[in-house]
């Protein structure tokens, strides 16, 4: 067991710069305006960045707008502990549900996320208009209602 600390941020760009990293996708022309709600980090004791989550408004809905964990530390739960975190976070202030792209969507069902249709999708994302949608991108959008 690793031993780390997790803890609210107000680096995003740091966190922003893993995700990329990790394959995940971000775009700064996004159908709607993203107003940042809280980031959270994970390091270990030596201050490396081993994790990180960031919880967004987006059209009034709440959304994981980012959550990653570096390769080797992914069987320690630090993900599930972040996710828990941000969605303790929007419960906590009125949220009724919570979005996101996953690209791994079984992580996400483990914590009762459950996929939507595209038709269901309010317009949150901009994935249905990307070139790469189900050529090299096959992410689900997903929906955890509280």
């Amino acid at each position: 067991m690793v031993d780390y600390e997790i803890s609210v941020t107000d680096e995003y760009e740091r966190l922003v710069e893993m995700f990329i990293r990790h394959g995940l996708e971000f775009s700064f022309d996004e159908p709607l305006p993203t107003d940042l709600v809280k980031c959270w980090k994970a390091e270990d004791p030596q201050g490396k960045l081993i994790g990180g989550c960031v919880l967004a408004m987006r059209g009034g809905e709440y959304i994981i707008d980012g959550i990653a964990t570096e390769p080797e530390y992914r069987k320690q739960k630090i993900g599930g502990e972040l996710l828990q975190l941000a969605l303790k976070e929007a419960r906590d202030r009125g949220g009724k549900r919570v979005y996101l792209v996953a690209r791994a969507p079984g992580f996400f069902r483990k914590h009762g996320f459950q996929r939507i249709e595209a038709s269901e999708v309010p317009e949150l994302f901009d994935c249905y208009s990307c070139p790469q949608f189900q050529k090299t991108c096959h992410p689900e959008v997903m929906k955890l209602v509280f």
